[in-house]
C-alpha cells in the first residue's frame, strides 16, 4: 500500500442517498420509501462521521443496505419482552402484575377482533352500559348492591373521593396516609380529588374518638386505607370497619374503605397468610369498597368501586368517570377473571396468581434441584450454583411482610461485581431472567418458573455475555 493510497479517505466511496434507494426496491415495497430515505440517511451521516481509522475497507453497497434493513426490523421489534419472573415476588408490579387465566386472554381476543356490544344494548337496540358485563359479578361474589370500574385503584379511590367530597373535609389517620408506589401518596391522591385531608391520630395509635372530634358539617365521608404495602408493629391501635360503620352512619356520612389488593377468598383455607376480604368490609358496614383487579383477584389492571346503589350512581355521572373507564379488552378479562371465583376449588387451576401462591414446596425445590446441573455447566469456575431453601412474596402491596416458603437456585462468586455481572447477564438473554441479590448470592426463586424448557435452552449464551 502506498503512502498515498494510506492516507485516502475511503468515506468518499459511501454512495450517495439516491444510488442505495435505486438498488433497495424490497425495502421500498415493506417499509416505504419515505421510511427508508429516512433510516438510510441516518446511516449514511452515521458512517460519515466516524472516524478515518475505522474505513480500512470500501464499506459496499449491499453492505449499507443491509446495515438499512436490520434497522429498520429492529425498530420493528415489540418492546415487551417475554420475562422469566425469578424475583420472588408473585405479583411484581414492574412485571406487569398478575399474569391472565387462559379463559380471560381468549376473551381479549375476541372483543379485540370484532365490534361488540361494549356500550350496546341488544334488546333496545340503544346505548348500553359497559359495567353491566362485569357488575352482576362483582355484587355476587362481594355482596354488594352496585359496583363500577375504572383503570386502576388509584383512580377508584380519586373518583369516589371527587364525586362525594369535593370542597369538603375527609379525616384518615395518620398511618394510612401511604404511599402505593411511584412516589404516588394518598394525600396528593386527596388534594386533586379537590377534598381536604383532615389527619387524626397518629403513625401508630388512631383510636375512634379521634374520628369523632374531626366530625363537623364540612365531614363528607370517613375514609380507611387498608395499609397493604407496610405493617407497623408494637404499641399500636386502629379502628376496625364495624366501629367506624356505626360512627359513619350516627353522622349521616358514608364509610369508604380502601382495601387495595381487592381479595375475594379466605387465604386461610387457601394455606396462605390472611389478607382482608371484600365481602368482609361490606358485612362490616363499608358504603364503598374500592380494589384493584391485577393483584390478588388475579385479574387485568383495573380499579373496582363498589358499593351502595345510590353512591354508584353518584360516581357513574361524575365526568371524570368517562377520563378514567377502561377499554372492551379490561371488562373481557375482569368478566372471566370473576366467573372463575364462582368455583374456588378450581381457582388453584385455573388462575395463575393462586396457582404461583399455592405450588408446592417440594415441587419447586424438584425443579430447582434439576436445573442446578444445566446452569453449572455454563457458568465459570468462578461462580457456584446450589439449591436451597428462600421465601417468596406476593408483592403489588400484598402482605408486606409475610414470606411464603420457596426454593431457589442460589449462586454464589467471587465476589460481588461477578454477581453483578451474572445478574446484568441473565436479563440479555431471549428470555431475560430477573432474579434478586441477597447477603452476598444471587437467588433465582423457582416459584413462577414455567418456561423452564426455554430458561434451560438459552443458558448456553451466558458463558460468552460473561467475557
Amino acid at each position: 500500500m502506498t503512502i498515498k493510497e494510506k492516507d485516502f479517505d475511503r468515506r468518499r466511496l459511501l454512495p450517495s442517498v439516491d444510488k442505495v434507494l435505486r438498488h433497495s426496491g424490497l425495502l421500498i415495497q415493506k417499509w416505504g420509501r419515505i421510511r427508508v430515505t429516512d433510516c438510510l440517511r441516518s446511516e449514511l451521516i452515521r458512517l460519515r462521521a466516524l472516524p478515518i481509522n475505522d474505513f480500512r475497507q470500501e464499506v459496499t453497497l449491499d453492505e449499507i443496505i443491509k446495515i438499512v434493513e436490520n434497522r429498520l426490523l429492529m425498530s420493528d421489534e415489540s418492546s415487551f419482552r417475554r420475562i422469566i419472573n425469578l424475583s420472588g415476588i408473585v405479583l411484581h408490579t414492574n412485571l406487569g402484575r398478575a399474569l391472565l387465566p387462559k379463559k380471560a386472554i381468549e376473551a381479549v381476543v375476541s372483543v379485540a377482533s370484532c365490534p361488540t356490544n361494549l356500550e350496546y344494548d341488544l334488546k333496545s337496540g340503544g346505548r348500553g352500559e359497559r359495567d353491566h358485563h362485569v357488575e352482576q359479578l362483582i355484587c355476587e361474589l362481594t355482596g354488594v348492591e352496585a359496583a363500577t370500574v375504572v383503570n386502576n385503584n388509584a383512580a377508584a379511590l380519586l373518583l369516589v373521593l371527587n364525586t362525594l367530597a369535593d370542597q369538603k373535609e375527609v379525616p384518615v389517620s395518620r398511618g394510612e396516609l401511604v404511599e402505593i408506589g411511584g412516589a404516588f401518596r394518598i394525600p396528593d391522591i386527596m388534594i386533586r380529588s379537590g377534598c381536604k385531608l383532615v389527619e387524626i391520630g397518629t403513625t401508630n395509635r388512631t383510636h375512634l374518638r379521634d374520628y369523632e372530634c374531626a366530625i363537623n358539617h364540612r365531614t363528607a365521608l370517613l375514609l380507611k386505607v387498608h395499609t397493604c404495602n407496610f405493617r407497623v408493629e408494637g404499641f399500636t391501635s386502629a379502628v376496625e370497619e364495624n366501629k367506624l360503620s356505626v360512627l359513619a352512619k350516627q353522622n349521616g356520612i358514608p364509610l369508604v374503605v380502601d382495601l387495595g389488593s381487592g381479595n375475594l377468598i379466605d387465604m386461610d383455607k387457601l394455606g396462605l397468610p390472611r389478607e382482608p376480604i371484600v365481602s368482609k368490609a361490606v358485612t362490616d358496614g363499608a358504603d364503598i369498597i374500592t380494589f384493584s383487579g391485577d393483584k390478588l383477584l388475579g385479574g387485568p389492571q383495573c380499579g373496582i368501586i363498589s358499593g351502595r346503589r345510590d353512591l354508584i350512581n353518584r360516581i357513574r355521572k361524575n365526568p371524570l368517570k368517562r377520563a378514567l373507564r377502561p377499554d372492551k379488552m379490561i371488562y373481557a378479562a375482569l368478566a372471566e377473571v370473576l366467573k372463575l371465583y364462582r368455583n374456588p376449588c378450581e381457582l388453584e387451576k385455573e388462575l395463575p396468581t393462586i396457582r404461583f401462591l399455592k405450588r408446592s414446596v417440594v415441587e419447586i425445590e424438584a425443579q430447582a434441584k434439576r436445573l442446578v446441573p444445566e446452569l453449572s455447566a455454563v457458568l465459570p469456575n468462578d461462580y457456584s450454583v446450589s439449591a436451597d431453601i428462600c421465601n417468596s412474596q406476593i408483592g403489588s402491596g400484598a402482605l408486606p411482610v409475610e414470606n411464603i416458603p420457596s426454593y431457589g437456585l442460589i449462586v454464589s462468586a467471587v465476589n460481588d461485581a461477578r454477581l453483578i455481572q451474572l445478574l446484568n447477564a441473565f436479563r440479555k438473554l431471549p428470555y431475560p431472567v430477573v432474579g434478586r441479590l441477597s447477603k452476598g448470592k444471587l437467588i433465582l426463586d423457582i416459584r413462577c418458573m414455567e418456561l423452564e424448557t426455554q430458561f434451560s435452552t438459552q443458558l448456553s449464551e451466558l458463558a460468552d455475555l460473561l467475557k
